[in-house]
């Protein structure tokens, strides 16, 4: 499967939604379970990685535990070149473009792009960008995160990341963040850009996921709501016939 190709051509029909699974939050079986879940109830692809705590072993583990059980695109969301698993499908090949560290912006992706080559996964390029609060991966990126009242920011970055050749652009408010990436902020950079767009963190409610869609978001990404719902089937259900209704 061409996995860029595939975004590119559901999110001209439709909202698409991927569940971010971390490895380091529970065991490679119940991720499975998880990316069985996401499937059944209609979301996109399965993002797979974390912050903290990814390891070879682990990353492998839990991305050949979720093959055995959906047929759905599993992409690799790295944090490091140190862990990179052959088994996925697809990896973000990502530069955080307003980290302070220039190893997170280009260092990274220079030392991972040989072993992507060699282990012949498809890269995905996407300009990545932390937004107010940014949470973890704000700290552990060594992000200086775009004010939640700076649209044009936002878009100043996005048009980097389209005129470097990019494919998508990443707005991220960081995993747990109390509230999702300003609607404003979301809508201007849509108006904007002529890349994908996609959204995550903080996005728990089927209502923001709408309100996300309506303004402009391609691809909608949640994680914490996995770890957190009580009934994973029942919460994801409704986000994402939220977003695909619309």
């Amino acid at each position: 499967m061409n996995v860029l190709d595939y975004i590119l051509d559901k999110k001209d029909e439709e909202t698409l939604h991927m569940g971010l699974i971390d490895p380091d939050e529970q065991s490679p079986k119940e991720s499975g379970e998880i990316a069985q879940s996401l499937e059944q109830v209609g979301s996109d692809a399965v993002m797979v990685g974390g912050s903290t705590g990814i390891t070879q072993e682990n990353l492998d583990r839990t991305v050949r535990e979720m093959k055995k059980v959906t047929d759905l695109p599993i992409i690799h969301f790295p944090t490091e070149a140190g862990a990179i698993s052959q088994h996925v499908d697809a990896i973000y090949f990502m530069s955080m473009l307003n980290s302070k560290d220039l190893n997170k912006v280009v260092g990274e992706q220079v030392a991972g792009a040989p072993h992507i080559k060699k282990l012949d996964i498809q890269p995905l390029p996407m300009g990545y960008v932390v937004v107010e609060p940014g949470m973890t991966v704000g700290e552990v990126g060594n992000a200086d995160p775009i004010p939640r009242d700076d649209p044009q920011m936002a878009v100043s970055f996005g048009l980097a990341a389209q005129y470097l050749g990019m494919k998508l652009f990443y707005l991220e408010a960081g995993s747990g963040a109390p509230d999702p990436v300003p609607i404003d902020m979301i809508k201007t950079c849509k108006e904007n850009l002529d890349i994908t767009l996609i959204v995550g963190g903080g996005i728990r409610e089927p209502e923001q996921a709408e309100k996300i869609a309506r303004a402009g978001g391609d691809v909608i990404v949640t994680g914490t709501v996995l770890e957190e719902a009580s009934n994973i089937d029942t919460k994801l259900e409704k986000l994402i016939k939220a977003v695909k209704d619309i």
